[in-house]
């Protein structure tokens, strides 16, 4: 399986988790980033992440094959030639992605796809002086794109329309899941329903009403079970025996009325103390890496048996 090769700008942990997408799908990937020891120490984690990809069926060919197709270079220049995108990562300040779109625009293909990781910066904030101002996007991966596919593509009011769909296309092929925003809005999508999930989960502790860890319990044993493989839409249209008319028709009124005291969330010092606190009472600052690698194990068995299961 081989694809045309892919520039990845930025090889901290978000950097080296598109290169495993990249390379996984058969793309030759260009690993860049301006700190040589960062660059140099990306193959070793990867590799540790390939051999644990591996392990839960998760990748089509060996480790040591998919891990071949990813190259460190030191040279921006060098490592943008003849790619078919760039997936820029490096750190989310408004200056140092102009700085950096600058040289991509100018180094990279014409035709090739410019795409920021940015979770939270709208594309023309950093993109609007660019001559090649059109093939560029947020291509905003969930952490990590290895295992959680989604890929919010949001143009700026100049991305062509063509750059989105080749964007689209190439994410796709590369087994994520790309949605696509019809123009600009702050936080993309992810992050507004999850600010909106959040928003509610700490006024309900605030409020004294249950403990942030059965607060959890509504999440991963209720609601989450059944958003793993069908989103909020599907869920209400199933809900009712004849859609989410009749759902509307049936529970309308009670979510607005559940919803009528809702007010933004302070996130003020004390209520993220207690919560803290609470945490930290299940779970020690320095265990917070371990518990992240088995996070990450879940994930892999998940996305493996979600693999094996029929298409719906």
């Amino acid at each position: 399986m081989q694809r045309l090769p892919v520039a990845v700008v930025g090889a901290g942990l978000i950097g080296r988790a598109w290169a495993i997408v990249f390379a996984r799908a058969g793309h030759p990937v260009r690993l860049h980033d301006a700190d040589e020891g960062t660059m140099a120490a990306s193959l070793a984690y990867i590799g540790e992440r390939l051999g644990e990809l591996d392990g839960f069926g998760l990748l089509d060919d060996p480790p040591a094959v998919v891990l071949a197709r990813i190259r460190c270079e030191p040279d921006l220049a060098q490592a943008v030639r003849d790619v078919v995108m760039v997936q820029e990562n490096i750190r989310e300040t408004v200056d140092s992605k102009i700085a950096i779109f600058k040289q991509l625009d100018a180094l990279a293909p014409p035709d090739a796809v410019l795409a920021s990781s940015t979770s939270w910066l709208p594309a023309s904030t950093f993109t609007e002086a660019l001559p090649g101002r059109a093939r560029c996007l947020v291509g905003h991966p969930t952490n990590p794109p290895y295992l959680v596919p989604l890929v919010e593509l949001c143009p700026a009011p100049w991305t062509a329309a063509h750059a989105m769909a080749r964007a689209h296309a190439i994410y796709e092929a590369a087994g994520q899941t790309p949605v696509a925003l019809a123009h600009e809005i702050n936080g993309f999508l992810l992050n507004r329903v999850q600010a909106v999930v959040l928003n509610e989960c700490f006024t309900l502790f605030e409020r004294g009403l249950a403990s942030a860890a059965d607060i959890d319990k509504v999440l991963k044993d209720g609601l989450a079970l059944r958003w793993s493989f069908m989103g909020p839409f599907e869920t209400i249209d199933l809900n009712a025996p004849a859609g989410v008319k009749d759902y509307a028709s049936r529970y309308g009124k009670s979510n607005r009325e559940t919803m009528s005291d809702v007010k933004t969330f302070s996130w003020a010092p004390e209520p993220i103390a207690r919560v803290d606190r609470e945490r930290r009472a299940h779970l020690a600052v320095e265990d917070i890496g371990a518990r992240s690698a088995w996070r990450d194990r879940r994930l892999m068995a998940l996305a493996a048996h979600k693999r094996q299961a029929p298409a719906a």
